[in-house]
């Protein structure tokens, strides 16, 4: 008998637990699902969206991973600016959590990578910038003919556009296009590899498929890109 409670029992919690997991499932897809956005809505939201290049950066560092400091970009393309004649932003960030604004730095070889940025005023110092509590930045890539695509799939923000109909294949002269093998998640890589997103390449894997760039800008409406400040 007191096998019999001890059996029952367990049944009885491994049930909870899969429920418990299941129901955090279902709560992560949601929250997920709410945390999406639009393009246009990064826009309407933001003080400063422009194509934008890092240049540097300046960041403390915990266990290898940026905890808080500076980056520094150029303007290539300004949309919207709450300043006249932007040439460089300084974009500060603090703390590691979900859609945090750090940017990689480009070693003194290197150009540095491109972006599709939608960043706020810093309300701390109104001479920095911040991203959105969505994400700050997308990835854009150089193709072949010289134009700029986003980066497909798209990271770092949850995209509510249907930005799967809008991709199409691209040949990529952008070193940025390659990833190491060691840098993939297996399962992400072998969904890439089998949805053709990412092909092997020189001992690497390469983007294949972008979103160009005035395809892109053409799901922002002019309303969403006009600025607030009065210079």
């Amino acid at each position: 008998m007191r096998n019999l409670i001890l059996e029952l029992g367990m049944l009885l919690l491994c049930s909870t637990l899969v429920l418990a997991s299941e129901k955090a499932t279902n709560l992560n897809e949601t929250d997920q699902k709410l945390a999406a956005t639009s393009l246009s809505e990064l826009a309407a939201s933001a003080d400063l969206v422009a194509v934008a290049q890092v240049r540097d950066t300046d960041y403390s560092y915990t266990r290898s991973f940026p905890s808080e400091g500076k980056a520094f970009l150029r303007i290539l393309i300004p949309y919207k600016l709450n300043k006249p004649n932007l040439e460089m932003i300084e974009v500060y960030e603090k703390g590691l959590h979900q859609n945090e604004c750090y940017f990689e730095s480009p070693t003194v070889l290197e150009e540095g990578r491109r972006y599709l940025v939608f960043l706020r005023i810093d309300p701390e110092d109104p001479e920095n910038y911040r991203g959105l509590k969505q994400g700050c930045a997308l990835e854009i890539l150089v193709t072949g003919n010289n134009r700029y695509a986003l980066k497909y799939p798209v990271e770092g923000i949850n995209i509510s556009d249907n930005l799967n109909e809008l991709a199409t294949k691209l040949e990529f002269h952008d070193n940025y296009a390659l990833v190491a093998g060691e840098d993939l998640d297996p399962s992400d890589r072998d969904d890439l590899l089998t949805r053709g997103l990412i092909i092997p390449y020189q001992g690497k894997f390469k983007y294949t498929h972008g979103v160009d760039l005035t395809t892109a800008r053409g799901l922002i409406p002019a309303e969403a890109l006009k600025s607030q400040s009065r210079w």
